[in-house]
């Protein structure tokens, strides 16, 4: 169970950490805390897998990787598991998610996202998928328009 103290330094947690040289100290200011006791709740939550990881939120596109697609994949049931842990396990694959077919129309049970430099990069990514996992029938589905990118929030207030 959390309590309010938890709630409440989840939700400055979720509004990232400042850029100084100490942003657990400022953090803890903020929330009226001392450093050690908020540094002791992260570790706790950490430790309960309340909170999974701390990383740095870039901008892929400044990064030079402007060119995203969608790879809808069509796998075998019995490989399901087999075939999305091998996807995943490429550093080019940021999103891998199994979601149930629509026959007859939509045949893909497999969605991954792979990031490259241009959109060749991301077909080739895809053959590269495709030939080391074995299955064929994918296709490639790109971005026109990022509306909206952001992670879930929780415990914010209305």
């Amino acid at each position: 169970m959390l309590s309010q103290l938890d709630k409440e330094i989840i939700r400055a947690l979720q509004e990232g950490l400042p850029l100084v040289s100490r942003p657990f100290l400022a953090l803890a200011e903020k929330l009226g805390i001392g450093e050690e006791e908020l540094l002791a709740k992260v570790r706790d939550f950490v430790d309960r897998g309340v909170i999974r990881r701390f990383g740095a939120a870039v901008r892929h596109q400044d990064l030079g990787y402007v060119s995203n697609a969608m790879v809808v994949w069509q796998v075998p049931e019995e490989r399901m598991e087999e075939v999305g842990r091998l996807m995943a396990s490429f550093d080019e694959v940021s999103h891998c998610y199994q979601r149930p077919a629509r026959l007859p129309d939509w045949p893909y049970n497999l969605f991954t996202v792979v990031h490259g430099q241009t959109p060749q990069d991301c077909r080739e990514i895809a053959a590269r998928l495709s030939r080391t996992s074995g299955v064929a029938n994918y296709r490639l589905l790109f971005s026109i328009a990022e509306l909206k990118k952001s992670s879930m929030k929780y415990f914010v207030e209305k």
